[in-house]
């Protein structure tokens, strides 16, 4: 079974990757209760946390029955970097995660996220640093590498290990690719298979069925399996993905009157969490998966996601539960 410093997972665990405004705490605790092992935040920007910005000191925010949880921060200089390790271990996570690799420009443009990518040793050397500035497990998410032409990913996750990272997840994919083609995972398995890589090599991108997440664990033989796009709006796909393993057979998609509730929750946690008016529009972009696959259900989905107040929000979600009630989703 892989550890992360003193946390044990299960085998072959399934992660919550960290995604800007969606891994927040109303929806890792959705995607805790359907059976996700290891939960990331949103990633948070080391300058945002050192200025006391207060969209980037909330995501601190963590809670008790989701853990194990980590916290992800990226940045690119050595000083923010290691005050934004020092408040991170003060509000008690039970991992830091340093991301290297969101491909999104206003990132890589200061040389943090995948940027860093291009400059190697300053990667190893921030990751030393910060490893040395806790106490806390650090782990990595990162990519193959800037392009096609410079993926070192096997020696890169090597040099990492070697300066104290307990875990490293790797996405599929280089920065110039960005979300584009596929995920591809030889390269991943290939890091695995280094006899020098003693820590748990998690893969991501991709592992969007449950069939997907059985080939990453018995085709290429990584620790577990980190899954981002295919749970937004989807917290039971943790689930799916542990009845397929145990079973070998799909269990059937939630139902109306289950997705109703789960979205009706969500915007109550979120509304508690961030308040009203920021609780309504960070949940918006759940609703088409919430809902996906029913026909004509556009009138519905466009009163979701674009009324401004909660009353209506929840009204639109009872109209919707009452003229869909016995839709099936199989």
């Amino acid at each position: 079974m892989p550890r992360i410093g003193n946390i044990e997972l299960p085998d072959f665990p399934l992660l919550l990757a960290p995604m800007e405004d969606v891994s927040d705490p109303p929806f890792r605790a959705l995607c805790k209760e359907q059976g996700a092992d290891l939960m990331y935040t949103e990633f948070i920007s080391s300058e945002g946390l050192i200025r006391d910005a207060a969209k980037s000191v909330v995501k601190l925010d963590i809670y008790e029955k989701e853990r194990p949880v980590g916290i992800q921060i990226f940045g690119a200089e050595l000083d923010s970097m290691l005050q934004a390790v020092d408040i991170v271990t003060a509000s008690s996570p039970d991992i830091i995660d340093i991301n290297f690799g969101c491909p999104v420009k206003k990132v890589v443009c200061k040389n943090a996220g995948a940027g860093i990518l291009r400059d190697i040793p300053l990667m190893v050397k921030l990751t030393a640093e910060m490893v040395k500035r806790t106490h806390l497990p650090v782990t990595v998410k990162t990519r193959l590498g800037w392009d096609h032409d410079s993926i070192k990913i096997v020696e890169v996750a090597e040099r990492l290990q070697d300066v104290g990272i307990q875990a490293i997840s790797i996405h599929g994919r280089t920065r110039v690719q960005m979300y584009k083609g596929t995920a591809d995972w030889a390269p991943i398995a290939a890091v695995k298979n280094n006899p020098r890589m003693l820590i748990p090599v998690f893969g991501n991108g991709d592992v969007d069925s449950p069939e997907a997440a059985a080939r990453m664990r018995d085709q290429f033989g990584l620790d577990g399996a980190m899954i981002g796009r295919a749970a937004i709006g989807y917290p039971w796909f943790f689930r799916e993905v542990k009845h397929f393993f145990k079973t070998g057979a799909h269990m059937d998609p939630p139902n109306m009157e289950e997705r109703v509730e789960a979205a009706r929750r969500h915007l109550q946690m979120a509304i508690d969490w961030k308040g009203e008016k920021l609780g309504v529009y960070e949940t918006r972009r759940h609703y088409t998966n919430y809902f996906k696959g029913i026909p004509n259900f556009k009138p519905f989905r466009m009163k979701m996601v674009t009324s401004e107040e909660p009353a209506e929000v929840f009204a639109a979600f009872e109209e919707a539960l009452e003229a869909f009630s016995d839709f099936s989703f199989a």
